[in-house]
């Protein structure tokens, strides 16, 4: 893993060196929306479980081109993101009611390889891939049980009904790796110094940090398996331009 985080990374800052600038480079702020995407298994089942989170997402990107048409776009992004689950009762048996909410946040360091088509004038159409390294600041996880008390069934519109809360932190953020490194696939549009970007990122390592639910204490005998994955979507402007 630290291997080939230290590959990627020097082959981040060899694209941005190789390329040279004409009059599609500049150096560009953005803004948008993300979607971080959790894939894990549970320790009690083979099923996989998806945590979608929403946030947003703002950064710096350097664009440049190696010959015509053909570049690469080095930058780097912040991203914070939360979700928030329905309440579910905890049992078929039980009256109590549990609901969860995480939030995340995290850098990553992204070069993609793009391919810019000249539609009009001033107007392109980009197509891009490439990989980017996140290092996941935080990621935790609230949990949250509800109680009825003297109405039975459980009732939340019945006059009298009274709900007591408790929450807990899971410190769900101990048990995942700091530093995803990631694959992603997208398209674009530029308008002179104007552009809208979207993609997705996959996920190419098992988020866990343990390789087995047993080593992290849990008594399952299921290996760890999952990928951390985004949606995005940015729009942006180039400040200045070749």
């Amino acid at each position: 893993m630290k291997r080939t985080t230290t590959i990627l990374f020097a082959l981040l800052l060899a694209a941005g060196v190789m390329a040279q600038d004409d009059e599609m480079g500049g150096f560009g702020i953005h803004v948008g929306y993300a979607s971080p995407t959790l894939r894990i298994n549970s320790p009690t089942s083979k099923k996989l479980e998806t945590i979608a989170m929403n946030g947003v997402k703002i950064g710096l990107s350097y664009d440049a081109s190696i010959v015509k048409g053909f570049g690469t776009t080095l930058g780097l992004n912040y991203t914070f993101a939360t979700y928030h689950s329905k309440w579910t009762y905890i049992s078929d048996m039980s009256t109590d009611q549990a609901r969860y909410r995480g939030n995340y946040h995290g850098l990553e360091i992204f070069c993609d390889w793009q391919y810019k088509f000249q539609i009009a004038g001033n107007t392109y159409l980009m197509l891009y891939t490439g990989p980017s390294i996140q290092v996941h600041l935080s990621l935790k996880e609230y949990e949250y049980i509800r109680t009825a008390e003297g109405v039975f069934p459980v009732d939340a519109d019945a006059p009298g009904a009274y709900y007591g809360y408790t929450h807990r932190d899971n410190h769900d953020g101990e048990d995942y790796k700091r530093v995803n490194v990631t694959w992603g696939v997208g398209a674009g549009f530029q308008y002179k110094r104007y552009f809208i970007r979207g993609g997705y990122d996959f996920g190419l390592f098992n988020p866990y940090k343990k390789d087995t639910f047993k080593a992290m204490g849990i008594d399952s005998e299921l290996y760890t398996r999952g990928r951390f994955d985004q949606w995005q979507i940015k729009i942006g402007m180039y400040i200045w331009q070749n």
